[in-house]
C-alpha cells in the first residue's frame, strides 16, 4: 500500500559512495508539487549525484525515494520518465547539423511522426512563451533558442517533476528574465520543479525553499523568503562570504595587450569567423568581454594564446602585441615565455587531460615557468609540491593529487584549472568563464584572485557570460557578438541592461543612450 504522502517525491537517508569519496551520506529531501524548490551546495557537496538518483542515472547505495507516495526503484532515466521525472541538463545534448524537430524526436521514448510533433513543438513552445521553429537547424539558433529546444523536450512529456541544472549560465539578462516569467507558470500550474544554481539572487527570486548540502550531508531545508544571499551562502560553505575587495594598483600601467585588426576564419565549418577586432588592455586593470555562447568566444581566446593563427604571416604578426611586441605568429608556448596564461572555457579536453594526474595536468602549462624541468627530465618532487598548493590554495575536493582529472566534478577541475594558471604570476592573462560551475566561495576566491593580480601590474581579459561577475570585477566591459567586438565603456558608467544590449548586437551610440549608467 502506498503510503499517504503531501510530497510529489521524498529521499530518505541517500546514501552513495565512490571510491575513496561518500558523495552522498543520509540525505533527506522532500519537494511538493507546484514548489520551486533549490539545491544548493558547494562543489563536491553531492549535488549532481543527488539528481542523477532521481533521475536514474545513478543507483543509491542505501535510502529510499517514494514517488507520490509510493516506495519507486528507480533504474535508469526511462522509469523515471516514466515516472514523471525530465532533467534539463547543463550541457546540451544537440545535434547542430540537424532541426529542432529532429533533434526533439531523437529524445523522445515514444515514437511520433515528425509533422505531428511538429505542431506539437509549435503549441507547447508557444502556450509557454518559449517560441521555437521546429524546423529550424540548430547550428543557426542562440545559446537561449537551444536551451529551449532542451526544456520544450522535456515539457512534451509532460513530467510532474522538471530538474534544472544552472540552466541561467548561457543566458543573457533578457533570456534569464523570460526563462523565470516561465518556470513560474509552470510552478503555478502544478509542475514541480528541481532548480540548482550558484546563483543566489536568482534562488531568491524564484524559488519557494531550499535545501543545502555541504559534504554530502543535509545541512537544512529552509524557507527562501526567510533567508539572505549572505545566509544562504554562509549556510553552504560553514562561514561567512567575505565581501570582494578592489585592491588598487599604484596606476595603470602600459598596454600589455594590444590587439590590432585582427580577423580570423573560423577552422570549425560551424564556428565563428573574428572579424577585425582592436582593442587593448594595460597593466593593472581588469577587462570584461561579455557574450552569449557561440558568438566567438572560443575562437577569441585561441587566437589570443597562439592555438591559431592566421594563413597571413605578416598580418598575423602584426595583429596581437604582448608588452609591445609583435606574437601574432608565435604559438602558445613562445606566448607563454612572454608572460601569458589563459584558461579556456572548455576544462576536459582543452584545460586538462582527463586521464592524466593532476600532478600531470599541472606540468603541462606550468613545466617553463615553475621550473618543472631539470637536465630535460621532470621533477617529480617540484611538480607534485606545485600541485599540492593549488589544490590548497583553492581549496579543490579531491582525496590527493594523484587521481585523474577527470574523477574531479567540474567546479572542482575549474578551480585546479584557474589555480594553476594563477600560480604562475602571469603578467598577461585571458581567462574564459573563470566561476562556471564554481560554488559561492571559490567564486569569490578566484574573483579575489584574479584583483589581485591585476594590482600586481597583470593585464588581465575576463571573457565570461556572467554579466553580475563581469560588472563585480572588470574596470572596462565590452562585448562580443557574430565574432564582432563593440566599444568597451568604464564598468561603473554601465548597467547589466545596456551589456546585454551590447551581447545582442546593438550599438549603444546608434540607439541614442547618452547616459550609458
Amino acid at each position: 500500500m502506498p503510503q499517504s504522502s503531501n510530497y510529489l517525491i521524498e529521499l530518505k537517508g541517500i546514501r552513495k559512495v565512490f571510491p575513496g569519496v561518500i558523495a552522498n551520506d543520509n540525505v533527506d529531501l522532500k519537494i511538493k508539487a507546484g514548489e520551486v524548490h533549490a539545491l544548493l551546495g558547494e562543489n563536491g557537496a553531492g549535488k549532481s549525484t543527488l539528481v542523477k538518483m532521481i533521475y536514474g542515472i545513478l543507483k543509491q547505495d542505501a535510502g529510499t525515494i517514494y514517488f507520490n507516495g509510493e516506495l519507486v526503484d528507480i533504474k535508469n532515466p526511462a522509469v523515471a520518465r516514466e515516472l514523471g521525472v525530465a532533467m534539463v541538463f547543463q550541457h546540451f545534448s544537440l545535434f547542430d547539423s540537424l532541426t529542432v524537430v529532429e533533434n526533439i524526436s531523437l529524445g523522445m521514448d515514444h515514437a511520433s511522426d515528425l509533422k505531428t510533433l511538429a505542431n506539437k513543438i509549435t503549441e507547447v513552445s508557444n502556450r509557454y512563451g518559449l517560441p521555437l521553429d521546429p524546423h529550424r537547424h540548430v547550428y543557426t539558433l542562440s545559446v537561449g533558442e537551444r536551451q529551449r529546444i532542451e526544456i520544450i523536450r522535456c515539457l512534451l512529456q509532460e513530467p510532474k517533476l522538471l530538474i534544472m541544472d544552472e540552466p541561467t549560465s548561457v543566458l543573457t539578462p533578457q533570456e534569464v528574465d523570460k526563462l523565470f516569467v516561465t518556470l513560474k507558470r509552470l510552478s503555478e500550474e502544478g509542475l514541480a520543479i528541481l532548480y540548482i544554481s550558484h546563483k543566489l539572487d536568482e534562488i531568491k527570486a524564484l524559488c519557494h525553499d531550499a535545501t543545502i548540502l555541504r559534504l554530502g550531508q543535509r545541512v537544512d531545508t529552509v524557507s527562501v523568503a526567510d533567508e539572505s544571499t549572505q545566509s544562504l551562502a554562509a549556510m553552504m560553505m560553514g562561514e561567512a562570504l567575505k565581501d570582494l575587495e578592489h585592491p588598487e594598483a599604484v596606476s595603470l600601467g602600459d598596454t600589455r595587450l594590444a590587439v590590432k585588426n585582427l580577423s580570423l576564419s573560423a577552422s570549425d565549418p560551424l564556428g565563428i569567423s573574428l572579424k577585425n577586432i582592436s582593442f587593448d588592455v594595460r597593466g593593472g586593470e581588469v577587462v570584461g568581454l561579455a557574450g552569449v555562447a557561440g558568438n566567438g568566444q572560443d575562437e577569441l581566446l585561441t587566437a589570443l594564446n597562439g592555438e591559431e593563427r592566421s594563413n597571413n604571416a605578416k598580418e598575423s604578426k602584426q595583429s596581437i602585441e604582448l608588452d609591445g611586441k609583435p606574437a601574432g605568429h608565435l604559438g602558445p608556448n613562445e606566448r607563454r615565455l612572454m608572460g601569458m596564461a589563459s584558461v579556456p572555457e572548455k576544462r576536459l579536453g582543452h584545460g586538462a587531460t582527463p586521464d592524466m594526474s593532476l600532478i600531470d595536468n599541472a606540468f603541462l602549462t606550468a613545466y617553463t615557468r615553475q621550473g618543472l624541468l631539470k637536465n630535460g627530465l621532470i621533477d617529480y618532487a617540484k611538480t607534485k609540491r606545485f600541485a599540492k598548493t593549488i589544490i590548497d590554495d583553492y581549496s579543490v575536493k579531491t582525496p590527493s593529487e594523484n587521481v585523474p582529472a577527470g574523477s574531479l566534478s567540474g567546479g572542482n577541475l575549474q578551480k585546479f584549472i584557474v589555480g594553476r594558471e594563477l600560480k604562475q604570476s602571469p603578467t598577461i592573462l585571458v581567462i574564459a568563464q573563470p566561476t562556471w560551475g564554481v560554488d559561492a566561495g571559490a567564486a569569490q576566491t578566484i574573483r579575489q584572485a584574479i584583483r589581485e593580480l591585476a594590482a600586481k601590474g597583470a593585464a588581465v581579459l575576463v571573457i565570461s557570460q556572467d554579466l553580475d561577475e563581469l560588472m563585480e570585477i572588470t574596470d572596462r566591459i565590452g562585448a562580443i557578438c557574430g565574432g564582432v567586438v563593440s566599444t568597451f565603456y568604464p564598468t561603473k558608467e554601465m548597467s547589466v541592461e545596456n551589456v546585454g544590449m551590447l551581447m545582442a548586437g546593438v550599438s549603444l551610440e546608434e540607439e541614442g543612450v547618452e547616459n550609458v549608467a
